[in-house]
């Protein structure tokens, strides 16, 4: 025999069962199974007993075998494009602030904006026996079978921020074509009329939705809409940069930015000053998500809030409202949230 397998014996052997613990009480493992799950059949100095008794043999529950025994394995999966992002951290908290007291755990997953991770981490949590998920889908995500997938395998799901129009599905976002109308808006009333705009991906409803908004408040305000003012960007910083020179190479320039992502319009304010610009007397820059960085520079960026934290409790209570319910029964709420615009000095000109 091989030395793995000896290892391999071994450890199984001294691997502690409720039936070692029985043995050792001369009880029977039933007794120690309901003694274990803390079931009031069972008189409390036995559960007393099974309890101590376990934890000096150094018995580990199969967390698996409960769940799969009784369904529910009190575990939940969060799927994000990532984790480093203010705003996926605060929805995340939010999440764990409103499941944490009724007992769940929070598994949580990075997409890096990949479908096919995304795939792979939905197959996954649902392999784990997984009670619900939360997502923010990935900006490559365009077929959603992996999503109905795991809604026919009786997986509750709830989108946050990003979502797909997808049948049973509730979702948590916030008015983003309202953020973009106040955010232009705002730029407009400082006295701006050729505001330029760093859009995100289109084919993402989000970004979409702040685009239509600036669209709407210049239209409402008889300013033309230039479509070389409109630059797809990635939400990074080096990607702000990169539209400002774009821009700058225009026989008209802006006189005003608003960007769909922060990172984007401190990428853009770098530039613009690198060029000799003043702001926001040269140029007004508002950003979008309200990024910690953007209270803290030497001229803070005005931005758009978009409450990462009460959405993030909003979709826990949406999920629970969800499991209290029989599940056969499927439920779906769509929760609208109020954007909140942070004016600072990035754009205000008066």
């Amino acid at each position: 025999m091989h030395d793995s397998n000896i290892f391999l014996l071994i450890t199984m052997k001294d691997k502690v069962t409720i039936y070692d613990i029985s043995k050792k009480l001369n009880v029977s493992a039933a007794t120690v199974s309901r003694a274990l799950n803390n079931n009031p059949k069972i008189s409390l100095s036995t559960r007393e007993l099974v309890l101590k008794t376990a934890k000096e043999m150094n018995y580990k529950q199969n967390r698996l075998a409960q769940a799969l025994k009784s369904g529910k394995s009190n575990n939940v999966g969060v799927i994000v494009p990532y984790i480093n992002r203010s705003f996926f951290s605060s929805v995340i908290r939010g999440i764990e602030e409103e499941l944490t007291p009724h007992g769940y755990h929070v598994i949580i997953c990075q997409t890096h904006e990949n479908y096919e991770n995304e795939i792979e981490q939905i197959n996954t949590l649902i392999n784990t026996q997984i009670d619900g998920i939360f997502m923010s889908v990935s900006k490559t995500t365009l077929n959603t079978d992996h999503i109905e997938k795991a809604l026919a395998e009786g997986t509750p799901l709830v989108f946050f921020d990003r979502k797909k129009e997808v049948p049973g599905v509730s979702s948590v976002i916030i008015d983003d074509f309202k953020a973009g109308y106040m955010a232009t808006q705002q730029l407009i009333e400082q006295g701006c009329k050729r505001i330029a705009h760093l859009s995100g991906d289109l084919n993402l409803e989000i970004y979409k939705n702040r685009h239509d908004g600036y669209i709407k408040a210049l239209e409402d305000n008889n300013l033309e809409v230039e479509p070389d003012f409109i630059i797809k960007t990635n939400s990074k910083i080096e990607s702000g940069a990169s539209a400002i020179e774009e821009l700058w190479k225009l026989k008209k320039k802006p006189d005003a930015i608003f960007s769909a992502s922060d990172y984007t319009a401190l990428g853009a304010i770098q530039e613009l000053k690198k060029m000799g610009l003043k702001i926001p007397k040269d140029v007004c820059v508002t950003g979008f998500s309200n990024e910690p960085f953007t209270k803290y520079m030497e001229l803070p960026i005005s931005t758009v809030d978009q409450t990462p934290l009460t959405m993030g409790k909003i979709a826990a209570q949406v999920f629970l409202e969800q499991m209290n319910e029989n599940k056969k029964v499927s439920i779906e709420k769509k929760v609208v949230l109020t954007p909140e615009l942070i004016v600072r000095g990035s754009s205000i000109r008066n």
